[in-house]
């Protein structure tokens, strides 16, 4: 199961989902700003973060059945739910499979697209290059490439035990969850998405710019937002664009 967490504010409710080996405390700067017009929570999903750590389901029906629940369980009707990388992929098919929940979503650096199950394995063998564990959160931030907030984003997603720092995810659930995501494409669930639609990204990123630009030729309420330099964790690297974009979109759509 995921975790759910209030980050503050009040009126219509967004829920932010991270990415892979993320954590919904990455949201932290984000919600600062959101929750002077929203109510702002964010999610833990399955094996990250503080919610379970090793669950035995990680398919995309999974994830997407924990967002629908936290969403229910509110009870305040539609929500925009906006999500980065396997957290865009996610908010995807809410959108999709839950049109009666979502009333935006915002997918950054995230595609419908399938891809090669190899990029899976990769993870896998970047994640156990870490020099686990840590001796302190000083090192780690330097391994990570601080000080900066992408960096501090990862060091504050590991734990102190045992005498150091480790991450709050197994390698091997990571490696699975990737897996699940990227055996097929998802371009039918995208064309069924029928509320407006922010998708970003990066520069610099990981999302191929044909994939952006034929999401949004293929739905006719998605808009592109392109951050030129950006990174992979756009609303880390670029915190000021990634504003302006999403308070633009929110505005522009009355949400």
């Amino acid at each position: 199961m995921s975790a759910t967490r209030l980050l503050g504010g009040d009126g219509p409710v967004v829920v932010l989902l991270h990415g892979l080996a993320g954590h919904a405390g990455e949201w932290t700067q984000t919600a600062g700003w959101l929750s002077e017009r929203y109510r702002v929570l964010a999610l833990d999903a399955r094996g990250h973060g503080v919610a379970e750590r090793a669950p035995r389901d990680v398919s995309r029906e999974a994830h997407v059945a924990d967002v629908v629940d936290a969403i229910e369980r509110l009870e305040v009707g539609r929500v925009i739910v906006v999500g980065q990388s396997l957290g865009g992929h996610t908010a995807m098919l809410v959108a999709a499979r839950r049109p009666d929940l979502v009333q935006g979503l915002v997918m950054v650096e995230a595609s419908p697209a399938g891809g090669n199950t190899e990029v899976a394995d990769e993870l896998g063998r970047a994640l156990r290059r870490w020099p686990v564990p840590f001796p302190s959160s000083t090192a780690a931030l330097e391994f990570f490439g601080g000080p900066s907030q992408t960096a501090e984003a990862w060091v504050d997603g590991l734990e102190e035990r045992d005498g150091g720092w480790w991450p709050r995810f197994d390698v091997d659930v990571m490696v699975q969850t990737l897996r699940e995501a990227v055996t097929r494409s998802y371009w039918d669930e995208w064309d069924r998405i029928r509320c407006p639609t922010l998708v970003v990204r990066a520069g610099a990123g990981t999302i191929p710019a044909a994939d952006a630009e034929a999401m949004v030729a293929r739905l006719p309420q998605a808009r592109l937002v392109e951050i030129e330099g950006a990174a992979h964790d756009v609303h880390l690297d670029r915190p000021m664009e990634w504003r302006e974009a999403l308070t633009e979109f929110l505005r522009s759509e009355g949400l």
